[in-house]
C-alpha cells in the first residue's frame, strides 16, 4: 500500500505546485523591464561616482590582455610556467613596454615643444589662406554691399557714449606665483593613477590563473561550463580587438609619416604617432589625427599644393586600411551592430570622459559576451551583437509583408533564393510566413481582409521569384534543360489532383508544390480553397489522378483533413494519397493520417514532391530519368 501512495503522489503534487510557478513565471515574465530598469539606475550611477577607481582597473584590464599573450610567448619559449618564470616574464614584458612608451613619449615631448616655438613664425600664412578663402567665398560687388551694411546697422546699433569720468584706480594683486602650484595636484594625479595601472597590471598579469579561479569561484561551481565559455569568449573577443587594431593601427601611423616625409610636413614623429594612438578611437579618432598635420601645412607651406597632398594622403591611407587591411586581418570581426557601437561609444564617453572613449568598444565587448550567457541579460546580445540576422528570414518576410511592403519582402525572397534552391525558399521562407499568417488569423490578430490579402502577396512572391529559377532535377539534359510536359504524349503524364483541406493558405501552398513539379513534367492541377468535400470527390471523379495531394498549413483543419481522406479513400481506394501537413512535424497526427487513408504525409515540399515523384515512377510509364528527384 505505500508503494501504490508513492506512485499517486507524483501525478497530483506536481499539479497542485505547478500552477503557482506558472504564475510566478509570467509575472516575472511581465515584470523583467521595469526590474532591468530599476537595477540598471544605480548601476550607472555607481559607473559614475565610482570613475575614479573604476577607470584606472578598466584600462590596467586591458592592458592585460594586451599584454597577455606576449608573457605567454615568452614564457614558452624557456622561462616555464612556474611562478618564477610568470614573473620574470611579466617584469621582461612590462619593462620593455615602458622602456618603448618612453622612449616615444620623450621624442613626442620633444617635437611638441619644437612646434609650440616654431608656430608663430607662420602666422603670416595662415592669415593669408584665412583671407583667400573668405575672398573665394563671395564676389567682389557682393562684398562691398555686405561690407557697407554692416557697417551702416553697426552705427545704428551704437549706444549713446555716457559722459567722460576720471579713472578710478584698481589695486592690482600679483598672482602669477600661485598658477604654477594649481598644476600640481594634477600632475600628481596623473602619475599616481598611471603608476597604480602600472602595478595593478603587474599583478594581474602574474595572478592571472588566481583570480580566474576566484571569479569562477565567485560565481559558483553550478556554472561552471557557461563561465568557462563566456571567460573565453571575452579574452578571445577583446584579444583578437586589442592585437589586431594595434598591428593596424601601427601600419596606419607608420604609412602616415612615410607620407609627411616625402610631402615635407616636418614633426613626423608626432604625427605618427599621434594617427596611430588616436585611431583607437572608433571613428572620429582619424579626423582627429589629421587635424593637426593639416593645420601645420596650412602655416608653414605658403601655397595649397601641399596642404591639399597631406589632406589626399589621410583620405587614401584610411580608405585602403578601412577597405583592403581590416577587412584581411578581421576574418572573425567583433560582431558588433555599427549603430549600437556608436550608441555605446556615447554612453560610455558621457560617463567617464575621454577614458570612456578608449575603452567603450573593449567595454561593449564584455557587455555582449555577459548577454550571450546570462539569460536575462540577453536583450544586450539582441540589441548589440550583429553575428547573426536579428529576425529569422520568413520572420523579416512576414513582417514586411503586414507592413504592406512587398518589394522588400520580394527581396529577402530574392536574397535566400540566390544561395539556396527554390524548394528551400518555400520551406525555409514562405511556407512559415503563410503559417504565422494563419496563427495570427486563428488568434484574431489579422482580420479576414488582411490575411487574404497577405495569402495573395505570398502567391504573387512565388509566381515572380520562385518561378524565375526552378529546380534541377537529376535526369536533365546534357544542357541542364528538364524535358518539357510537352514533349511528351499526354497520356503518358502522370496527373496530379490538388485539394485544400483548409484556408487559402493551403491553396498558396499547392501553388509552390506546382511550380516544384513542373520541371518533372508532372501536372498538378489544384482546386480552389472553397471548395466542398463532395466536389472535390466529383472532381477527383471527373479527371481521375493518378495522386490525389491533400494540402492544409498549421495549425488547425487536421480534422477536416483527415475527414476529406477518408472520403477519398473509401471511394477512390486505388489512388495513392499524399497529405501536406506542412509546418513543424508532429508524429501524432502523422499516425492519426495514415489511420484515415493516406499513403505518405509530408511536413515539406520537398518531401511531399519526393513522395508524388516516387508514386509517380512506380505508376506510370513515364522514364525514371524524367521522374527522379533534384
Amino acid at each position: 500500500m505505500a508503494s501504490g501512495n508513492h506512485a499517486v503522489r507524483p501525478l497530483t503534487l506536481p499539479e497542485s505546485k505547478g500552477q503557482p510557478a506558472r504564475q510566478a513565471r509570467a509575472l516575472l515574465a511581465q515584470l523583467r523591464p521595469y526590474l532591468i530598469g530599476a537595477f540598471a539606475i544605480p548601476i550607472v550611477a555607481a559607473l559614475y561616482w565610482a570613475q575614479t577607481v573604476l577607470i584606472p582597473v578598466a584600462v590596467a584590464l586591458l592592458l592585460s590582455f594586451l599584454l597577455g599573450p606576449p608573457v605567454r610567448a615568452l614564457q614558452r619559449t624557456g622561462l616555464g610556467n612556474t611562478r618564477a618564470g610568470r614573473v620574470g616574464s611579466v617584469v621582461l614584458v612590462v619593462v620593455l613596454v615602458s622602456l618603448v612608451l618612453g622612449g616615444i613619449s620623450y621624442v613626442v615631448a620633444q617635437q611638441i615643444v619644437l612646434i609650440s616655438h616654431d608656430l608663430p613664425q607662420y602666422r603670416g600664412n595662415l592669415r593669408q589662406k584665412i583671407a583667400d578663402l573668405r575672398g573665394v567665398r563671395k564676389p567682389g560687388a557682393l562684398k562691398e554691399v555686405e561690407s557697407t551694411a554692416n557697417e551702416v546697422i553697426s552705427e545704428l546699433q551704437r549706444p549713446a557714449l555716457p559722459p567722460k569720468q576720471e579713472p578710478v584706480p584698481v589695486p592690482v594683486t600679483v598672482r602669477n606665483q600661485g598658477i604654477a602650484f594649481l598644476h600640481v595636484p594634477r600632475l600628481l594625479d596623473a602619475l599616481t593613477s598611471a603608476g597604480f595601472v602600472i602595478v595593478l597590471v603587474i599583478f594581474m598579469l602574474i595572478e592571472q590563473r588566481d583570480l580566474r579561479n576566484r571569479l569562477i569561484r565567485l560565481i559558483g561551481l553550478r556554472r561552471l561550463a557557461t563561465t568557462t565559455r563566456a571567460l573565453g569568449d571575452a579574452n578571445n573577443r577583446i584579444t583578437r580587438y586589442v592585437l589586431v587594431q594595434t598591428i593596424i593601427n601601427l601600419g596606419y601611423g607608420v604609412a602616415i609619416g612615410l607620407g609627411l616625409y616625402l610631402i615635407g610636413i616636418p614633426y613626423v614623429v608626432l604625427w605618427s604617432f599621434l594617427a596611430f594612438a588616436l585611431r583607437f578611437v572608433p571613428y572620429i579618432g582619424t579626423l582627429m589625427g589629421a587635424l593637426a598635420p593639416v593645420v601645420v601645412s596650412l602655416a608653414i607651406f605658403p601655397g595649397w599644393p601641399r596642404p591639399l597632398l597631406t589632406v589626399g594622403l589621410f583620405l587614401v591611407v584610411e580608405a585602403l586600411t578601412y577597405v583592403v587591411v581590416e577587412p584581411l586581418l578581421y576574418r572573425q570581426t567583433l560582431g558588433l551592430s555599427q549603430t549600437a557601437l556608436l550608441v555605446a561609444i556615447a554612453f560610455w564617453t558621457w560617463l567617464w570622459g575621454p577614458i570612456g572613449l578608449l575603452l567603450a568598444t573593449p567595454l561593449t565587448v564584455c557587455l555582449v559576451v555577459l548577454g550571450k550567457h546570462v539569460p536575462a541579460l540577453g536583450f544586450l546580445t539582441i540589441l548589440m551583437e550583429n553575428h547573426e540576422p536579428v529576425l529569422r528570414g520568413h520572420v523579416s518576410y512576414y513582417q514586411r509583408l503586414l507592413a504592406r511592403d512587398e518589394a522588400e519582402a520580394n527581396d529577402i525572397v530574392r536574397v535566400y533564393l540566390e544561395r539556396h534552391p527554390p524548394e528551400d525558399v518555400c520551406d525555409d521562407i514562405l511556407l512559415p510566413a503563410l503559417s504565422r499568417a494563419k496563427l495570427d488569423h486563428d488568434m484574431q490578430q489579422l482580420t479576414d481582409a488582411e490575411a487574404r490579402t497577405i495569402y495573395q502577396a505570398a502567391a504573387q512572391t512565388v509566381g515572380d521569384l520562385v518561378a524565375a529559377r526552378p529546380s534541377s532535377p537529376a535526369g536533365t539534359d546534357g544542357e541542364g534543360r528538364a524535358p518539357s510536359a510537352s514533349e511528351m504524349p499526354a497520356s503518358r503524364l502522370p496527373r496530379v489532383q490538388g485539394c485544400v483541406a483548409g484556408d487559402e493558405a493551403g491553396g498558396v501552398a499547392l501553388g509552390m508544390l506546382e511550380h516544384l513539379l513542373r520541371p518533372h513534367a508532372i501536372v498538378l492541377e489544384v482546386d480552389s480553397a472553397h471548395t466542398l468535400p463532395g466536389e472535390v470527390l466529383s472532381r477527383v471523379a471527373a479527371k481521375n489522378p493518378t495522386i490525389v495531394c491533400v494540402a492544409s498549413i498549421r495549425p488547425g483543419d487536421l480534422a477536416h483533413t483527415r475527414y476529406l481522406c477518408k472520403r477519398l479513400r473509401v471511394r477512390f481506394p486505388h489512388v495513392k494519397i499524399v497529405v501536406g501537413r506542412w509546418g513543424e512535424k508532429d508524429r501524432g497526427e502523422q499516425d492519426q493520417l495514415l489511420a484515415a487513408g493516406a499513403d505518405a504525409v509530408s511536413a515539406t515540399l520537398r518531401e511531399a514532391r519526393d513522395q508524388i515523384l516516387e508514386y509517380a515512377r512506380l505508376g506510370s510509364g513515364a522514364p525514371d530519368a524524367l521522374l527522379e528527384g533534384a
